[in-house]
């Protein structure tokens, strides 16, 4: 257990920070899974990549650079893992491919794929939710959100949709098309057939932070957008505000205000 010590060790000097939005107000906000043990999840997410363990209210949050992480206790077991749902996994950047391929090992977690070539590694989180880790040595923290990996039937049409909804940029990683959003992509894979939505899955949706929230929830419906649940305050949760909404291929969004000033 001495990568548990060492990764928990180094959480209070990460930069956790939310990055700024852009100027549609949106930036990258966080990762709520939902799972038969939020215990297990925690220990990994905080003994093995270092995250902060924050409150807002009664919701537990687990802060890492560019994201947050929410590991939720699911009232029924999730119907299944990322894979095979519209988000296959989320990636990573890491300062070391074998230092972490090393923390993997011995957290006793199943690889999916391991590529030394590339110095990249997928593995199976607890619940079947799959997480990529890549190699950039000139990282200046030990570990950042890079990536949302999509699977999307018509990737064109679906990032254009980011595009249009959340201000996103354009652009590619490899052969992926992208929708860059400050603190991170999300990056769209061709799939053969329609894919599950996310929710019920263990992980169950993605979230954007917003900056005036209800404004950009006014703008949207006005624009012909469903929203699954209107804007709302939660005072239980500090104030924070939120909505939901689900992209054209069945990926659930939470849209929120608040979460920057954690």
């Amino acid at each position: 257990m001495r990568w548990l010590l060492l990764f928990a060790a180094s959480a209070a000097s990460l930069s956790a920070q939310l990055p700024a939005p852009n100027d549609s107000g949106v930036s990258m906000g966080h990762i709520h899974l939902m799972v038969a043990d939020p215990e297990a999840q925690k220990k990994l997410w905080v003994g093995l990549l270092g995250a902060e363990v924050t409150h807002t209210g009664s919701l537990e949050l687990l802060k890492l650079p560019g994201i947050f992480i929410v590991a939720g206790k699911a009232r029924t077991p999730p119907t299944e893992g990322s894979e095979g749902s519209t988000v296959n996994h989320i990636g990573f950047l890491v300062k070391s491919y074998a230092d972490m391929k090393a923390k993997l090992t011995a957290a006793n977690l199943e690889l999916a794929t391991d590529n030394a070539n590339t110095k990249q590694i997928m593995v199976n989180f607890p619940d079947k939710v799959r997480v990529e880790f890549t190699e950039d040595a000139t990282l200046q923290v030990p570990v950042s959100l890079h990536h949302i990996h999509n699977s999307a039937t018509d990737p064109e049409k679906l990032r254009a949709w980011y595009v249009k909804i959340f201000g996103a940029r354009p652009g590619t990683r490899g052969n992926f098309l992208a929708a860059m959003i400050p603190g991170g992509e999300v990056d769209f894979r061709k799939a053969q057939q329609p894919e599950a939505p996310t929710k019920g899955r263990s992980l169950d949706h993605i979230g954007f932070e917003v900056k005036n929230l209800e404004a950009f929830c006014t703008k949207l419906q006005a624009d012909g957008i469903t929203m699954d649940m209107a804007y709302r305050e939660m005072p239980q949760l500090g104030g924070l505000k939120i909505a939901f909404l689900t992209d054209p291929d069945g990926t659930r969004i939470e849209l929120t205000e608040g979460l920057r000033a954690l």
